[in-house]
C-alpha cells in the first residue's frame, strides 16, 4: 500500500449504517491511495469506523479527486448554514 496522506479524527455523537444497521463511529481516517472498487488510480479514501462493534462496522467511500472537492464544498456550505440555526 502507498498511501500518500493521511488523516485521522475522533468522531462523536456519530452514527455509520453498515450491513447490521446502524452503529455509533469512533474514528474517520482520510486518505488517498489506490482504491478497492473505484475506477480512478488513485482516489481520496474515507473510512468511518468503531472497532469496538468488528470488521463489519465500518463505512467506506472512495472519491475522484473532482468528487472530494465538490462534497468539502457541499460540506462547508451546509456546516456554515447550520450554524445559523
Amino acid at each position: 500500500m502507498c498511501t500518500y496522506s493521511t488523516e485521522k479524527i475522533a468522531v462523536r455523537a456519530s452514527s455509520g449504517k453498515g450491513p447490521q444497521g446502524w452503529f455509533p463511529l469512533q474514528t474517520a481516517t482520510v486518505y488517498y491511495d489506490h482504491p478497492v472498487h473505484a475506477p480512478d488510480e488513485h482516489t481520496v479514501n474515507i473510512d468511518f469506523l468503531n472497532p469496538e462493534h468488528g470488521p463489519s462496522a465500518r463505512v467506506a467511500v472512495e472519491l475522484s479527486l473532482e468528487s472530494a472537492r465538490e462534497l468539502l464544498a457541499a460540506l462547508e456550505v451546509t456546516v456554515e448554514r447550520a450554524q445559523h440555526h
